[in-house]
């Protein structure tokens, strides 16, 4: 088992992530046997510095600028106590995918080389974002609300950058966006922004600060380098899909497998998958896995390999909007929005 790194406090086995210098990447065949939610245990893990230590006693979360008609202050206790629901949200990491500009496109991009394991699906429960923007009283001006978490400063090439921080525009935090203080049933835990966090439907998880301490309304466009030398352009995420098998997988020749993944969109609501075992000459519908749910579509195909020998499979998805995913796709500079058809690798043996 391999024991939590110097920036991440919780266990990191080798049969559940693979670790990129600081961070967590969860391995999609860790993934096989669960339900609709991520585990805790298992759920990736990005950091810009370390997990913090917050102390739920005596964190605070300020509410201000010239947005609002007065600051708030709000503790752990008053923010428990106030009305809240519970939403199941996709967690994704910008780069996720990121590597396969460079293993499938040989169009390499910087960043942490990303599986497609910078993913996860939680249950979270907290307090709507558009609740305690109206407790403070939000002014028809407001434009951006800046997110500023409580973890270490940043340097970024020898130039201290600060905490990390992002703005959303008011339209969406008053639409979907939460005030996490749950995952799955449980507090926060401490690599996932405890005591309590931003969960910004949709987009990339860089929006959804952790270890929350300052809520900033602007009457004006903010700008941080987490939007303009990071994650420039960054919203929404694309179509992406998944097998829970290992990389590469072993299979046996001779005998039918029921392979299972999930796939997830940004944009909303998965609606139709197909997976192919022979490079896309054929592709056969896959099936849905339990209630439809809108973070993620878990779903199943069924393949009898006859042939020993390399294989590849395919699988892509459909969201409600029509978006999908092409063979290829543009490069981006900062290796982020990668939606291509990812090709996994499968070793079939004879029994």
């Amino acid at each position: 088992m391999r024991l939590a790194t110097e920036s991440i406090v919780k266990p990191l086995p080798s049969h559940l992530f693979t670790l990129h210098d600081g961070n967590a990447e969860t391995r999609w065949e860790a993934m096989a046997g669960q339900g609709y939610h991520t585990p805790n245990d298992r759920f990736f893990v990005r950091n810009h510095t370390a997990t913090p230590r917050v102390d739920a006693a005596t964190w605070r979360l300020l509410l201000h600028g010239p947005g609002l008609r007065r600051a708030v202050e709000v503790d752990y206790r008053q923010l428990r106590a106030m009305p809240a629901r519970s939403v199941d949200v996709t967690l994704e990491c910008a780069g996720n995918a990121r590597r396969f500009y460079d293993i499938q496109q040989h169009e390499p991009a910087p960043g942490i080389q990303w599986g497609l394991g910078a993913v996860g699906v939680a249950r979270w429960r907290g307090v709507p974002l558009r609740d305690l923007l109206t407790m403070a009283g939000l002014r028809e001006g407001a434009v951006d609300v800046l997110a500023t978490g409580l973890d270490a400063p940043y340097v970024h090439e020898g130039e201290n950058l600060g905490h990390v921080r992002r703005p959303i525009p008011v339209r969406k935090a008053l639409d979907d966006v939460l005030v996490a203080y749950e995952m799955n049933g449980e507090p926060l835990p401490v690599d996932h922004g405890f005591p309590a966090r931003l969960i910004v439907p949709g987009w990339a998880g860089i929006a959804s600060v952790k270890w929350l301490g300052d809520l900033e309304v602007s009457t004006t466009e903010l700008f941080t380098p987490w939007n303009t030398l990071f994650y420039p352009g960054v919203t929404t995420m694309t179509v992406k899909s998944a097998f829970e098998l290992p990389w590469p997988a072993v299979l046996e020749a001779g005998r039918p497998h029921v392979l299972r993944g999930r796939s997830w969109s940004g944009n909303g609501r998965v609606g139709h998958v197909e997976a192919s075992a022979d490079n896309g000459a054929t592709w056969h519908p896959a099936e849905r896995r339990g209630p439809r749910r809108d973070a993620w579509l878990t779903w199943s195909v069924a393949w009898f390999p006859r042939q020993v020998g390399p294989h590849v499979l395919l699988a892509r998805a459909l969201d409600e909007t029509g978006a999908g995913q092409p063979p290829r796709t543009a490069r981006h500079p900062f290796g982020y929005h990668f939606d291509a058809v990812v090709r996994h690798p499968i070793m079939v043996t004879r029994g």
